[in-house]
């Protein structure tokens, strides 16, 4: 080997050992890591924290969904088309049936609950867990997204008006409605399940604006305006119905007659007369007898044109020209004016009236006073 080469691998090697003593020198210099200890006991203390708060936030929507430990409440929800899942978790929320709205909705859609809710008015309480709300709000004509009408059903239409109503706006035909009114089983105390005839709905089809499904089951398009009227008998209307010495359905029938006789706007003082008849001994000479044109009217559906004298002498048990007291139903289904009319009357002394030209109805205590009225020029006819 030449002196040159050797010369070259001498550098080469020195250079090689200058590079590990640096390199070794560096290591030396560096600080030593030390392993800590892993720290079991804090890891127990969050384990234990996070097991604890989601057992206890568990409990708490186990709570909720079953139903458990909430006050006693019970009420009434109405579902329409526009609600979902999540208008309905805030009505049910803000009744106080459940506490957690997003975890009633997630039930919801996972239990495919708005192909098992339907449009209706539902009487629920806070005794019912998730499943049970769901089961209770159940339409069976159909659901959420189904096709529905609205219709809105005049104070003072009978049930033959109503069931024409409802069939006109394709709720169902009419003589599936008929049917229906005649047979079909309604669990109210106040409906006579030995009739068959539409009047024992009368006074109960509550006249309000409703949404129907289109081809509804007629039991269950009546049982929505059954179940409103129900719903309208809260703790003070009961008090008065108890108090009084009259039945419910004394009371709807005489609500009926304010109905049909009222201008618009004295449904208490058409009571008044009504009562002083009723409890007329002879001395004004009204002798129990309410001679009220529309009662007539009622047993007479085909009737046009004022009543004649030879109407008056129809025999019949709605004729209230012939029969003392009241008429053996109701002939109309009242609004909630009429009702508390009939519950709350004016005291008066009244004992007739008659209606002017002016558009409103004239009260007198006396048969001259009336009469002298019905010979006058303000006398509507």
């Amino acid at each position: 080997m030449s002196d040159f080469q050797n010369d070259e691998t001498s550098r080469w090697n020195a250079a090689e050992v200058r590079a590990n003593e640096e390199q070794r020198n560096a290591a030396r210099q560096r600080p030593h890591r030390k392993n800590k200890p892993f720290n079991w006991l804090l890891y127990f203390i969050v384990v234990v924290a996070v097991s604890t708060l989601l057992a206890g936030i568990g409990w708490l929507l186990i709570n909720d969904f079953c139903s458990l430990n909430k006050a006693s409440v019970t009420t009434t929800i109405e579902v329409t088309s526009d609600d979902d899942l999540g208008s309905i978790a805030t009505k049910l929320h803000d009744a106080g049936l459940v506490k957690y709205k997003w975890f009633f909705k997630a039930f919801g859609v996972v239990d495919k609950a708005s192909g098992k809710i339907g449009i209706g008015t539902y009487e629920l309480n806070s005794n019912m867990d998730y499943v049970a709300l769901v089961t209770a709000m159940h339409n069976a004509s159909g659901n959420l997204n189904a096709e529905t009408v609205k219709v809105t059903i005049p104070e003072g239409y009978t049930v033959a008006q109503t069931i024409a109503l409802l069939a006109k706006n394709g709720v169902n035909t009419a003589d599936a409605l008929t049917t229906a009114a005649q047979t079909a089983t309604f669990d109210y105390s106040f409906i006579d399940a030995s009739s068959q005839d539409i009047s024992r709905l009368e006074g109960y089809l509550f006249p309000d604006t409703y949404e129907f499904y289109v081809n509804e089951k007629p039991e269950a398009a009546l049982n929505r305006l059954l179940s409103t009227f129900n719903s309208k008998l809260d703790e003070t209307r009961t008090a008065q119905i108890k108090a009084s010495d009259y039945t419910l359905e004394q009371l709807v029938t005489i609500a009926s007659l304010i109905e049909k006789e009222t201008d618009g706007s004295d449904q208490a003082k058409i009571a008044s007369v009504i009562y002083n008849r009723l409890n007329d001994s002879g001395s004004h000479g009204t002798y129990k007898m309410l001679q009220i044109d529309a009662s007539l009217l009622y047993a007479l559906p085909e009737h046009t044109g004022a009543l004649t004298n030879d109407d008056k002498k129809t025999d019949s048990p709605y004729n209230l020209y012939k029969n003392a007291g009241l008429p053996p139903t109701p002939i109309a289904n009242p609004g909630m004016a009429s009702i508390d009319a009939a519950l709350s009357p004016e005291t008066t002394s009244y004992y007739y009236y008659a209606l002017g030209k002016d558009g409103v109805h004239h009260y007198f205590e006396t048969y001259n006073e009336h009469v002298n009225f019905v010979n006058s020029d303000d006398y509507a006819g």
